[in-house]
């Protein structure tokens, strides 16, 4: 069973058990005593189920279990030995009588009090699980703890008049409750993020701080003997290497209303007035220059290089290497293309409206001195006003191409969620991912590949002699190529360009191959061949972290929310990891919620060494985002060789603004600008 099936049954288990406890409490009470016996033995059994899946859930890691075993399960099975000693007996005699004495009996306090008692305590387990959430701390069980106590002397004094102890109990669940909320309240020195080199602690301390000023690193790099720079200086040259040319492009942000193929008018945020923006392209060895302006974004805008490792200081993010560029600002970014291969841009302020009305485009680099052959496509996906476009397409785009033509297929999911892509109609290989080459691709056909949010993949194969479909999510049709006459690698008469366009939908092939929703998952860990990598997973690192996600109530940029949560804390508040330059560097990303997290490191591509505890077996996998379902334990690794301060956050952007980002720096870089980004 997965683990995430496991999460699933112990949270069904979970509420089973308080409500079988309390169903049992309140037909005593109503002197229903065959029904409450009934109830009873549910209850019991539940109980014994819940203690059956939390240990099973333990096989998977303690971090899907912390909070079962150090607080709920201890409160759980506390309070159902005592509703089973105490009312237990009297409920089964009650049954087995069933005269009126019996039923009256079967109403008082001493039995109906133990069986609320333990729903209570069951019910403040779900409450920690699903809404304090991952870790259980001191605070946050004592405050549970006296919520139960007070609902249980609550009852019992709802029931009699008199209650033995009761200023005594009452005064003990009160002190329980003032300690709880002095310990989750009251302010504390900002924690190391977990699992940190301990020489870390210190810079750690300094830089966890809720506004996340990173000015503060000079003096934890300066104890460490270190020298401070600031990350305004970490920026792109003013030339390109030798042999290179400069690429110039200027992109201007404003509002406007755009056509898509159907006609559809959609109001949207756009770069030079289109959605997605203008493709930028260079050769490797090019020096990309990109003017921004903003027109009318009143928010502010930036650009992000998604997957492209840029120097710190043109990374785009606001408040952390820039300010945001207001309206009538405008922002140069300059950096060499080093990396060939399929990225995009968008905006990282606001970024979760700014993106999803349209704020992004595409960055593909060739490699140098190749001139492009057959069919080159590259096809952003992302839904903009409630439509599922492909670049500036709501309806299927239609190629024609000689059989025998070389296809490449650019796939980059720019929205917050991830598709499903088949490719019907002629095998293939998945020649990249993320805009690195896979080693050795074995030919795929009839297989859906899951692409996160973020996430590319390049797509490879020769022009058949009939259509071949791209699919999005088993229900539309995005590119229809067509067979063409004409020599093999040759556009076909009256085509669009190879590197984009399209033709007339009048008269193109119906989808090829069918239904695709039953084609099984590929595993990409297990796809293509094995080749040496820098390191593994037996490697020595010089610092590990492991990110817990999670959801739960916490403070994201000072008000209280239910937040989606790293380690327990929402941005701000989440410590900042600390590396110094050459680190050999481990992330545990573990996911004990039930949304999928497309986890995204700015300025560095990770290696997978293993998903779910099994080492990668196919062809090594550089991602820079990689989808986190739940119940998945991911761990990757990377060499910290871009010196900076940089965003490692949830790509599902809407997740990012409430509280599921936090920054990764190097010691000694600085940032003059206030540090608490805004999404």
């Amino acid at each position: 069973m997965t683990t995430d099936l496991l999460m699933a049954l112990d949270l069904l288990v979970s509420v089973l058990t308080a409500a079988a406890w309390v169903g049992a409490g309140v037909t005593a009470a109503a002197r229903r005593p065959r029904t409450a016996a009934a109830l009873f033995a549910v209850a019991l059994v539940a109980s014994l189920a819940r203690v059956w899946s939390v240990l099973a859930l333990a096989g998977a890691g303690w971090w899907f279990v912390q909070e079962k075993i150090t607080f709920v399960l201890p409160l759980l099975v506390a309070a159902s030995a005592a509703a089973t000693a105490l009312a237990g007996p009297r409920v089964l005699r009650a049954a087995r009588r069933a005269d009126a004495a019996s039923r009256d009996a079967v109403r008082a306090p001493v039995v109906v009090v133990p069986l609320l008692g333990a729903g209570y305590a069951a019910a403040a387990g779900i409450v920690q699980t699903f809404l304090i959430g991952y870790p259980a701390d001191p605070g946050t069980a004592l405050l549970l703890l006296a919520v139960a106590a007070g609902a249980v002397l609550g009852t019992w004094r709802a029931m009699s008049t008199h209650v033995p102890g009761l200023r005594t109990a009452t005064a003990a669940t009160a002190v329980a409750a003032v300690l709880g909320a002095a310990f989750v309240f009251l302010p504390s020195t900002p924690a190391t993020a977990e699992g940190s080199a301990p020489e870390a602690a210190a810079a750690m301390g300094e830089m966890g701080s809720a506004s996340h000023d990173h000015s503060a690193s000079g003096g934890s790099a300066s104890a460490m003997g270190g020298t401070t720079r600031p990350v305004t200086d970490l920026r792109g040259p003013a030339a390109p290497p030798p042999g290179g040319a400069v690429r110039r492009f200027e992109l201007t942000a404003r509002t406007t209303t755009v056509t898509l193929s159907s006609g559809r008018k959609v109001p949207a945020w756009t770069f030079n007035g289109q959605v997605p923006g203008p493709p930028l392209t260079a050769e490797q060895g090019d020096l990309v220059e990109v003017r921004l302006r903003n027109a009318d974004i009143t928010s502010g805008v930036t650009l992000h290089w998604h997957g492209y490792d840029v120097p710190s200081g043109e990374d785009g993010v606001p408040g952390l290497t820039q300010e945001a560029v207001p309206p009538g600002g405008e922002f140069v970014y300059r950096f060499v293309a080093a990396q060939v291969g399929t990225y995009w841009y968008h905006t990282h302020e606001v970024s979760d409206l700014g993106v999803r009305m349209g704020l992004y485009g595409t960055l593909v680099v060739a490699p140098k001195g190749t001139a492009a052959a057959g069919v080159d496509l590259t096809l952003p996906v992302h839904t903009l006003g409630g439509v599922l476009v492909t670049g500036d397409r709501d309806q299927p785009l239609v190629r024609q191409a000689a059989p025998g033509t070389p296809v490449r297929l650019r796939l980059i999911n720019t929205d917050n969620t991830p598709h499903r892509f088949t490719l019907a109609g002629t095998p293939y290989t998945l020649a990249a991912v993320d805009g690195t080459d896979l080693n050795a691709p074995g030919t795929l056909g009839r297989v859906g590949l899951r692409l996160a949010a973020g996430g590319r993949y390049d797509l490879s194969f020769t022009m058949p002699s009939g259509p071949a479909v791209l699919r999005i999510d088993d229900r539309t049709d995005s590119v229809r190529l067509v067979p063409a006459s004409g020599s093999p690698g040759e556009p076909a008469a009256g085509a669009a360009p190879t590197t984009g366009g399209e033709t007339a939908d009048a008269g193109a092939a119906s989808t090829a191959g069918g239904e695709t929703a039953d084609w099984p998952e590929l595993d990409l860990t297990r796809y293509g061949a094995p080749a040496p990598t820098p390191y593994t997973s037996r490697s020595r690192f010089d610092r590990d972290f492991t990110l817990v996600l999670d959801r739960g109530l916490a403070l994201t940029n000072g008000r209280p929310a239910y937040a989606h949560t790293v380690n327990g804390h929402a941005f701000p508040n989440i410590p900042t990891e600390v590396v110094r330059e050459g680190d050999l560097v481990r992330l545990t990303v573990v996911n004990r919620g039930r949304d999928t997290h497309p986890w995204h490191l700015h300025g560095h591509r990770v290696l997978v060494l293993s998903r779910n505890g099994h080492s990668v077996t196919g062809s090594p996998l550089w991602l820079d985002t990689f989808d986190v379902r739940p119940g998945e334990v991911w761990e990757v690794a990377f060499r910290a060789t871009n010196p900076g301060l940089w965003m490692n956050h949830c790509h599902n952007l809407s997740h990012a603004d409430l509280g599921m980002m936090l920054h990764l720096a190097y010691e000694g870089v600085t940032t003059p600008f206030h540090g608490a980004h805004s999404g």
